[in-house]
């Protein structure tokens, strides 16, 4: 699928060393970024996803190690990335972990991680990402949501990701009022189940999870510079499904 001319745009996708992050990241290398791969631990694979990158068309392609819940470690990563591919335009928070157990029988260092990792995360990195882009008048903040968000699903298992995930949707809107005037966008992208899902539902919609493809073209549209006035969105990947429905 064609998608926005990004070749003079530097793209950091966090968690992007496997899964829904490598996909959304090399769709930016399709585009002609300067991609940045990000890896928590997994540094094989980013340097595979770096090369790949390079093969598709990424104008220039780096592995950046970081814990994106540690605000040192974000500057850091920030500044590796400012220094060899210039300021970060476009941002895509996508790192965070889920904990499918009963939320009773969670540890707390399991429910501070779920909250850490997809709420404090999309906080930090956001934050370190604005001054470069306020003085540059241009960027474009994505952050992966779930589908859950805004359609009242309750259910005891998988409780921080969901309280998380709610929160990522609340800050989405909140950062894209306090940027309106920046010519920065914020929205958010939130799937329902995707093709990589360790389980999947008896029931989902259309009879099949979201492809990454479904997920790229919403990405693609939020990147186009004649998308500059959509902002503080919450855009569904979930095929029409409702809690109820499944």
């Amino acid at each position: 699928m064609d998608g926005p001319d990004l070749s003079d745009r530097t793209v950091l996708v966090t968690g992007s060393a496997k899964g829904v992050g490598r996909e959304l990241l090399l769709a930016t290398a399709d585009c002609g970024a300067k991609t940045a791969v990000h890896y928590h631990t997994s540094a094989d694979a980013a340097r595979e996803v770096a090369d790949e990158a390079t093969a598709r068309g990424a104008s220039e392609a780096m592995t950046i190690q970081g814990d994106v819940t540690d605000p040192e470690s974000v500057d850091g990563l920030f500044g590796a990335i400012e220094s060899e591919l210039g300021a970060v335009d476009v941002l895509v928070n996508n790192v965070g972990d889920f904990a499918p157990d009963h939320w009773t029988d969670l540890e707390f260092e399991t429910w501070n991680r779920v909250l850490e990792t997809n709420l404090n995360a999309t906080y930090l990195c956001s934050k370190r990402a604005l001054p470069a882009m306020r003085e540059a008048e241009y960027g474009r903040i994505v952050n992966v949501g779930y589908a859950s968000s805004e359609k009242g699903l309750v259910s005891p298992t998988n409780f921080p990701y969901f309280v998380a995930k709610a929160g990522v949707l609340m800050f989405t809107r909140m950062l894209a009022n306090d940027t309106q005037d920046d010519e920065i966008t914020v929205n958010a992208i939130s799937p329902y189940v995707v093709e990589n899902s360790d389980e999947f539902p008896e029931k989902l919609p259309r009879d099949r999870p979201a492809s990454f493809e479904d997920l790229i073209q919403p990405l693609y549209f939020f990147l186009d510079p004649e998308s500059g006035y959509v902002s503080g969105e919450n855009l569904e990947v979930d095929g029409g499904w409702l809690p109820e429905s499944v």
